[in-house]
């Protein structure tokens, strides 16, 4: 029931950072044609990449609330996943793109509309800076990854209305595409984990809050148990986490006892923050499990 709540959140947070990003880039569009500005009208279209992408991102996230189906027998959590996946690509390529607006800014700096700046800043800082705030306390990787979308929007804007109010008294026009430069690397190097952390989901790691000696060890310590093998953990979405094992018994117990053993077992590793447990028990006196690898 909480896993379903936090994706009912998600979904809704989503939704709430792709409207007032959509509301804000039709905003800065028409801001960027009044003041003149060729950096807001980048930026707009920047922004627009960014609308896209939260729309898919709130897409994704509510298309992995749906039940296991004969398409998917796990259901669709993973999609959560393709989501931020997409969303870490298309904010590389934005990143990347700031880069290469910004390296002959560096060389020819450019005069821009100072005033107009400010008050396109100050409303960029307030309205992307409250989709973070909606943002910031969700627990999906897509929510985190979305939140990063638009952390890199505020600081953006933070860094307009600094370069704009410095500029406006000051002759510097360089300022504006340092500051961009500075927040592009520091946006490139968070995508860098974000993907990292989301191929290693795909690719069925060990999830990081997952210590699984630990988890063999809360098995093995139950006095009915002689040992465990074949064990596996994997995580679905970053957050729905999954655990296979082989569970080697003393002796012949009836299927009450097993079920009992079972049960305890499930209990200990709930509390471990693992969800879906599939269990296989073997006799100690058996041959050894040809599938343990």
């Amino acid at each position: 029931m909480s896993h379903m709540h936090h994706h009912d959140n998600a979904t809704k947070n989503i939704r709430t950072a792709f409207v007032l990003n959509m509301l804000f880039t039709i905003i800065e569009m028409v801001g960027g044609l009044y003041t003149n500005s060729i950096a807001i009208l980048s930026d707009a279209v920047h922004d627009l990449g960014d609308t896209i992408s939260l729309g898919l991102s709130w897409y994704f996230q509510h298309l992995s609330k749906k039940k296991r189906d004969n398409a998917y027998s796990y259901g669709y959590k993973r999609f959560s996943l393709l989501g931020a996946i997409i969303t870490s690509i298309i904010l590389l390529v934005g990143s990347l793109f700031i880069v290469s607006e910004t390296i002959p800014r560096l060389i020819n700096p450019e005069d821009t509309n100072t005033g107009g700046m400010m008050m396109l800043a100050i409303l960029g800082v307030i309205v992307n800076g409250a989709a973070v705030l909606k943002l910031r306390k969700g627990s999906s990787i897509n929510e985190k990854v979305v939140s990063l979308h638009l952390l890199e929007d505020v600081l953006g804007w933070v860094a307009v209305l600094i370069g704009s109010i410095v500029m406006h008294f000051w002759d510097l026009p360089i300022i504006d595409p340092l500051l961009s430069a500075s927040i592009a690397i520091y946006i490139l190097v968070n995508i860098y984990k974000n993907l990292k952390q989301s191929f290693k989901i795909i690719l069925q790691g060990i999830p990081e809050d997952i210590d699984l000696e630990k988890v063999v060890d809360l098995i093995t310590d139950m006095k009915e148990i002689h040992s465990v093998h074949d064990c596996h953990v994997w995580t679905m979405d970053g957050e729905y986490n999954v655990f296979t094992a082989h569970v080697v018994l003393y002796g012949n117990y009836d299927i009450d006892f097993i079920e009992k053993v079972k049960s305890d077992i499930k209990l200990n590793l709930q509390n471990e923050d693992i969800h879906h447990i599939t269990i296989e028990f073997e006799n100690a006196e058996n041959e050894p499990c040809p599938q343990d690898v």
